[in-house]
Order: structure tokens, then C-alpha cells, then sequence
């Protein structure tokens, strides 16, 4: 028997923001213009999981930079997304009532993000959203990021529920397998991943381009 659903935690970018190409155009600069890495669009995109160490980490190895260059160069990333993504700056399409109306059936509510806090900020403070979210679980917060479960572990954690009473609501495959590894649930946004791509994971509640789609008391019963 399956517990009721009481907490959502969501995955940041991509999943309550359609920015995601934003992400990818300002990692695909830095990494070819700015040091030499000659990846493909798809390359690039393939990498974009887990903490901007790691995936710095993982396309030159863990010698090419220091510690100190490697924050230089995430924050650098940041920035350039940012002043890019800014005049866009906006929900995806039916969230604003969606968190309504969870917070209204009292649904606890929580960030699980590989973002650094200067991005999460960037989102919650530019569209007012900070009161709707309990537990807010940034990249500095996790010694693993996803795929590994403990974003989402201590997102259940610190809203005092169990995994199996959550949801998450992800848009990158290596999210959905962070969820499954912590006994959630998950609805997937189609925002830069197709369907087919999630194929490995049984954990899918659903496949959604936007929240108009989902029906929250049908999801959460």
C-alpha cells in the first residue's frame, strides 16, 4: 500500500524554469571559447548534471584546475547565464497556481537543486517564490549530487517526511534516477529531455510540458 503524497520537491532549472538552453549556451561558450574543450552541442548537454565542479571534473579531469579556479569558473558561468536568461525570467506555464494551490491543500514544499545559491536565488528572489518553499537543498548543501539521492534524502529530511511521501517533479534524467535511488516518485517535464529518454527508470508518475497538464488532487490521491 502506498503512502499519501505529502511533500513536492522540485529540481530548480528546467523544471520550474524553461532556461535550460540558457545554461547549456553559457557552459558551451566557457568550455570551447574559453578553454578549448571542442565539444559538441550534444557533448556539452550530455554533461549538464551534478554540481559545475564535477562537470568541469569530468571533461578535463581532476588536475586541470584548482579549487579556487574551478568556483571562478562556475561563477563565471553563472553570470553570463544569468544576464542572458534575466529578461526572460518567468515560471513555466501553470506553476504559479500549481503552488497554490499545493500550499492551499497543504502540500510541504522544497528546492532539491545541483544549483549554487547564487542561482537559486537568482530564481526564487526574481519571481517572489521563496514563501512557497520549506526546505531549500542547493549544491553547497550535498557532499554527492545527483545522481545520488541525498539531494533529495535531505529535502525529506528537513521537511520531517518520508521518502516514499514525496514527489519530485525533475527534467533530466540523471535527476530522475536521484529520486528513484531515494524512494520517490517523480513527474518529468519534457523541457530538454524527450521521453524515450527516461526510459530506465520506473519511478515516472507522469511526462508533462507544463503544469496545466497535472491535476493535484489526482496526484496526490
Amino acid at each position: 500500500m502506498s503512502l499519501p503524497t505529502k511533500a513536492f520537491l522540485f529540481d530548480l532549472n528546467g523544471t520550474m524554469i524553461d532556461d535550460m538552453d540558457y545554461h547549456c549556451k553559457a557552459w558551451f561558450n566557457i568550455l570551447n571559447d574559453d578553454l578549448g574543450a571542442n565539444l559538441s552541442w550534444e557533448q556539452v548537454k550530455e554533461q549538464m548534471y551534478g554540481k559545475n565542479t564535477e562537470l568541469l571534473i569530468r571533461v578535463f579531469g581532476k588536475d586541470r584546475f584548482t579549487k579556487e579556479e574551478m568556483d571562478e569558473l562556475s561563477v563565471e558561468k553563472e553570470k553570463r547565464y544569468q544576464a542572458a536568461y534575466r529578461p526572460l525570467l518567468k515560471l513555466i506555464d501553470g506553476l504559479d497556481e500549481f503552488l497554490v494551490e499545493a500550499k492551499k491543500a497543504g502540500i510541504l514544499m522544497g528546492i532539491g537543486s545541483a544549483a549554487i545559491p547564487f542561482n537559486i536565488n537568482f530564481v526564487l528572489d526574481g519571481l517572489d517564490l521563496r514563501h512557497y518553499f520549506t526546505s531549500i537543498v542547493s549544491a553547497d548543501d550535498v557532499i554527492e549530487s545527483k545522481p545520488d539521492p541525498e539531494t533529495y534524502l535531505k529535502g525529506a529530511a528537513e521537511l520531517g517526511v518520508l521518502p516514499a511521501e514525496c514527489i519530485v517533479f525533475e527534467d533530466a534524467p540523471k535527476g530522475v534516477e536521484a529520486a528513484e535511488r531515494a524512494g520517490m516518485k517523480t513527474v518529468v517535464l519534457t523541457t530538454m529531455h524527450e521521453a524515450h529518454e527516461f526510459a530506465a527508470y520506473p519511478n515516472i508518475v507522469c511526462f508533462i510540458k507544463n503544469y496545466h497538464e497535472l491535476d493535484l488532487q489526482t496526484l496526490i490521491h
